[in-house]
């Protein structure tokens, strides 16, 4: 099946039509800035526009960075304060017309990532961070989701594990990698504390150039990046559309 994935960042909203059967992106991927103001209508005038890009008329995945339960927006600690309780899933489908489904964009990339990617053929329990504009989680036991973890809010020591060592600290403290990669080993460190993983997978926005950063990470978990580098959003938003309409026939 072919879905329209559209991942919605700090900085950009991705999009790519998707065959779900392999995750493969077909065709270019498709970027615009995300707007300053983040409110609904601002995200919806982008979506409308994605969709008007690609002629679109079948199912539609968002992946969104907060929390997302059955459709309904939990939190808004990257997106503006009025998407709190908002059920993103029917708003999306009123503004493209189209069947979507609507997931945190971490959980969209860990869902890519174990079908399709580095934990396709892995065991027990997976832990896949997104690093970028903070750190997103997605947490997997025997390949099923534990959605809306947000291990990123977490304290490690006096620092949230997001603003300690996300990218985007990185480049605004003018941190070296070799300093930002033993930021990202304490994270880690803390992480195997509590869920005593076996296999963390790096996707967001520096996994593009994971071999210059977590070859200096020292963990007892086997550490790798991802597969689909940063489209394991997009792919896996789409991933989830298709699977709601195999379940309900929408």
């Amino acid at each position: 099946m072919e879905v329209l994935g559209i991942d919605i960042g700090g900085s950009g909203i991705k999009a790519s039509v998707v065959d779900t059967e392999t995750g493969t992106l077909l065709g270019e991927r498709f970027r615009i800035p995300t707007p300053a103001d983040t409110s609904p209508p601002k995200i919806m005038s982008r979506i409308h526009d994605i969709r008007t890009h690609f002629q679109w008329e079948g199912p539609i995945g968002v992946a969104i960075p907060e929390s997302v339960r059955y459709g309904v927006v939990q939190q808004a600690n990257n997106l503006d304060g009025s998407w709190v309780d908002v059920n993103a899933q029917e708003l999306f489908e009123q503004t493209t017309d189209c069947p979507v489904a609507v997931l945190n964009d971490a959980d969209a990339a860990g869902v890519a990532e174990m079908k399709f990617g580095a934990g396709e053929n892995q065991k027990g329990v997976v832990i896949l961070l997104t690093v970028g504009t903070g750190i997103g989680s997605a947490l997997f036991m025997e390949k099923k989701l534990v959605p809306n973890t947000e291990l990123g809010h977490l304290l490690v020591g006096n620092n949230q594990a997001g603003d300690y060592a996300s990218e985007r600290t990185r480049i605004n403290e003018g941190l070296k990698r070799r300093e930002w990669a033993k930021r990202l080993e304490e994270v880690l460190q803390f992480y195997e504390r509590i869920f005593y993983p076996d296999l963390f997978i790096i996707s967001g926005g520096m996994s593009d150039q994971a071999d210059k950063t977590l070859p200096h990470v020292d963990i007892r978990t086997p550490l790798v990046p991802a597969a689909f580098l940063n489209n394991a959003g997009i792919a896996g938003a789409a991933i989830v559309a298709a699977e709601m309409i195999s379940e309900t026939g929408r």
